[in-house]
């Protein structure tokens, strides 16, 4: 309570002092108040510039990722295509290597010979480790 007592005398004696102020004297407060008001404006303008320079270079710096990102994607995804062209091609050959029954008899004879190879080669290696041994 004593406090908003306390707070009111201050501002009667504020308002009390503007009333023993001359006419002039108000003038050029208020015109100091306004050269005051002017310079934080061009303050702020300038610090609202530099914001929105920034701003614009972060935003045109951005756009340079995203667009060379795009093009990585573009390129990656071509090469996959190719890459999948190339895949179905070879699947096709195989398609048709294991169409034909003689081709089929080719292959798994092939495979015979090639398993029959590895093992003499193991059972020769087994012979040569036992006999050094």
């Amino acid at each position: 309570m004593n406090y908003r007592r306390e707070n009111r005398s201050s501002k009667s004696s504020l308002i009390d002092g503007f009333d023993s102020l001359e006419e002039g004297g108000i003038r050029a407060s208020s015109s100091y108040s306004r050269e005051i008001n002017e310079q934080d404006n061009d303050k702020a303008m300038e610090s609202l510039h530099d914001r929105v320079t920034f701003l614009k270079r972060l935003t045109g710096d951005i756009h340079e990722e995203v667009e060379s990102h795009n093009n990585l994607l573009d390129r990656v995804g071509n090469k996959m295509d190719g890459s999948r062209g190339m895949m179905f091609g070879t699947m096709d050959r195989f398609k048709k290597v294991f169409e034909t029954k003689s081709t089929r008899k080719t292959c798994s004879l092939v495979a015979y010979f090639i398993v029959g190879f590895i093992f003499i080669y193991y059972l020769i290696r087994m012979l040569g480790y036992f006999t050094l041994g």
